[in-house]
């Protein structure tokens, strides 16, 4: 709880956390928002391939345009400005600065940066939960060996999960299960950046068409930005997938006991242990009430007797038999939120949320069925849609991750529904990508698997 009076403290010796951002989209916009007004942060710098797209988001986040004018990372550091610039590896190489921030959300790019910033001695907050997703386990076993923090995102979901379940065990509950919410229904599958808008003219009242990324808006829809954000969850917390992965049962806020607890206790999920996402649509179409579309929760379980009539007095949303009980947050606040891994790894040496092992995987699942010779589109496209997978079968039976599914050409047929292997793909061995992900199959392989 002293993060802001470690953050005065830096302010006052002169010594602010520096920064750098790569990606100035969305998250990187609401982070900057918020570290122009944080004292003890200076974002020295912005790297953005598009550098007048970067200059326009933070005059959109309440920059005075004379503060981001420094004519080189010297004079941002020097000056307390904050310099732009399209070349991201001066930025992560500049030794001026302690943290960088990957916001870029294309999974190359951030196993990219991230070796390279381990490389150069810094700490980085991993926002690009898809290049976590791909890598995680062996970019944070890197930065742990270089004596750096990696992290993930505070703000963003799977970092806020991460707090619950550790709330949860330092308080000695057994974690029965953890995830978050979002709006599902078993078709949105086979959505696409067309078809999305079917769906997202429900409940989002988006005039300007123009002002989203359907393909971006899409990943959300189909089911991938769930499974990658609960593997996220589960190589970080020690939880595990189910074996088909998510469920997507629909419950209410004060249902999360009842519905997220095993089969055999009379709820939704396979075991205990795990992770599962919330839907905020009922099967037939009609709308949860009280959903927590936008939020994250954990269920606990009361071992003792005493514990469950507690979780009856302090209304802490028991199931019915008074075993389970549920925490929730009902929203999280994306880059409004950054600052706390920025200052959490600069000054405590602890990220918020970090891969402590290769537990669970995101592979590339046909939307239709799929032709020989057709090139793969990634994440949120026309042609796969991610499925969280328990990391061992995905090692046993070869599937191929979906963070590498952009821009590789199908070797065979693959049926609508099932699950892309390496074999069926035609991937350049030599990527950077797919050669850091092989490095991490290997070094997580368990014996005789």
């Amino acid at each position: 709880m002293n993060l802001h009076s470690l953050l005065l403290e830096r302010d006052a010796a002169g010594r602010p956390v520096t920064v750098g951002l790569i990606g100035a989209g969305k998250f990187g916009t609401m982070f900057l928002s918020q570290a122009r007004l944080t004292r003890g942060l200076h974002v020295v710098a912005v790297a953005d391939l598009n550098v007048d797209r970067a200059k326009s988001q933070l005059a959109t986040a309440g920059w005075p345009a004379a503060q981001f004018a420094a004519a080189s990372l010297d004079d941002g550091l020097k000056k307390r400005g904050t310099h732009v610039t399209a070349d991201a590896e001066s930025v992560i190489k500049h030794p001026g600065i302690e943290v960088i921030v990957e916001a870029t959300g294309i999974p190359e790019a951030g196993i990219v940066h991230a070796l390279k910033t381990i490389e150069h001695g810094k700490h980085i907050v991993m926002v690009n939960v898809e290049a976590d997703a791909v890598a995680g386990p062996l970019l944070a076993r890197k930065a742990r060996a270089a004596g750096v923090v990696y992290s993930l995102a505070w703000g963003d979901q799977p970092a806020l999960i991460c707090e619950h379940v550790d709330w949860a065990r330092a308080a000695g509950f057994k974690v029965v299960a953890a995830g978050k919410g979002t709006r599902y229904e078993p078709h949105y599958h086979r959505s696409n950046p067309d078809n999305v808008w079917d769906i997202l003219d429900k409940y989002l009242n988006i005039a300007d068409r123009t002002s989203i990324n359907p393909k971006m808006f899409n990943s959300f829809v189909d089911g991938t930005k769930s499974g990658i954000e609960m593997t996220a969850v589960c190589n970080a917390t020690g939880l595990v997938p189910q074996s088909e992965g998510l469920g997507f049962p629909p419950a209410t806020r004060f249902e999360l006991a009842e519905v997220c607890k095993p089969k055999s206790a009379g709820g939704a999920l396979e075991k205990e242990g795990v992770t599962e996402v919330a839907s905020s649509v009922y099967r037939d179409g009609r709308d949860v009430p009280h959903h927590l579309a936008l939020g994250t929760y954990v269920v606990i379980e009361g071992e003792t007797d005493y514990a469950r009539q507690c979780f009856k007095e302090y209304a802490m949303l028991p199931d019915k038999s008074g075993r389970y009980a549920a925490l929730y947050r009902p929203i999280h606040m994306i880059g409004l939120e950054l600052g706390i891994s920025v200052a959490s790894a600069a000054l405590r040496n602890e990220p918020t949320g970090a891969p402590t092992g290769f537990r669970s995987d995101v592979a590339a699942t046909a939307k239709r069925d799929l032709k020989a010779g057709e090139t793969l589109d990634g994440e949120g496209g026309f042609c796969v849609w991610g499925k969280q997978t328990p990391a061992d079968v995905s090692l046993q039976q070869g599937y191929f991750p979906l963070g590498l599914a952009q821009n590789v050409r199908l070797k065979r047929d693959v049926m609508e529904g099932v699950r892309l292997k390496w074999s069926d793909v035609d991937y350049d061995p030599n990527d950077t990508a797919v050669r850091v992900r092989r490095e991490m199959e290997a070094a997580f392989a368990r014996p005789n698997a």
